[in-house]
């Protein structure tokens, strides 16, 4: 399988540097080819176009990235503990890669439709995992009973990409990791049965 292969991930990690640091658009796959060390031909035994290239590197950042907010989601029992997970887990993601975060926050939000509905298809494991949090905090009675389930899913994933995009817009000035505990009390305070 190619991405398994070194040169792969060579790739994908040159392209998310080299798309943070010239744009999408001035991005050249000679640019690409170059920062990662290898032929510009042998951009295309991996990768269709540059594309291909921008899909494959979000589906890989965004596996991994869901992979590890899933997993410390499952260390927590309690539900607001794993909302405070979540949002913990999405901030510092994209808090330790800088390049990534301009990345997706900035460069993905200027391409076509199609390629943005390819990078919703990627999205979806990770919206699951929120409403995997929802759900439980409404069977549990930690939750209001009477949410909307794809309203609130939106509300959280809105709010914290809206944070970190805000983040990378002020060129990384304050803590983002800072933000969680005011974002989780904002959210938690709007989905919980009030006593």
């Amino acid at each position: 399988m190619k991405k398994n292969k070194p040169k792969y991930n060579q790739i994908i990690e040159a392209a998310v540097e080299v798309i943070a640091e010239n744009g999408y658009h001035a991005s050249q796959v000679s640019k690409i080819a170059k920062k990662a060390g290898v032929a510009d031909g042998t951009i295309y035994l991996y990768f269709k176009n540059k594309e291909d290239i921008l899909v494959s590197l979000f589906e890989v950042k965004m596996g991994q990235f869901i992979e590890q907010i899933a997993q410390s989601i499952n260390e927590k029992q309690h539900v607001s503990d794993k909302l405070y997970a979540l949002i913990e887990m999405h901030f510092r993601q994209f808090a330790k890669d800088h390049h990534l975060a301009v990345v997706t926050q900035l460069e993905l939000r200027q391409s076509n439709s199609e390629l943005r509905w390819k990078i919703n298809e990627v999205l979806k494991p990770y919206l699951s995992e929120i409403d995997l949090v929802i759900k439980e905090g409404i069977d549990d009675g930690s939750f209001r009973g009477d949410l909307n389930l794809p309203l609130v899913r939106q509300m959280i994933f809105g709010t914290l990409d809206e944070v970190v995009t805000n983040w990378v817009m002020n060129e990384q000035r304050y803590n983002l990791l800072a933000q969680a505990s005011a974002v989780h009390a904002l959210i938690i305070n709007g989905l919980s049965v009030k006593e």
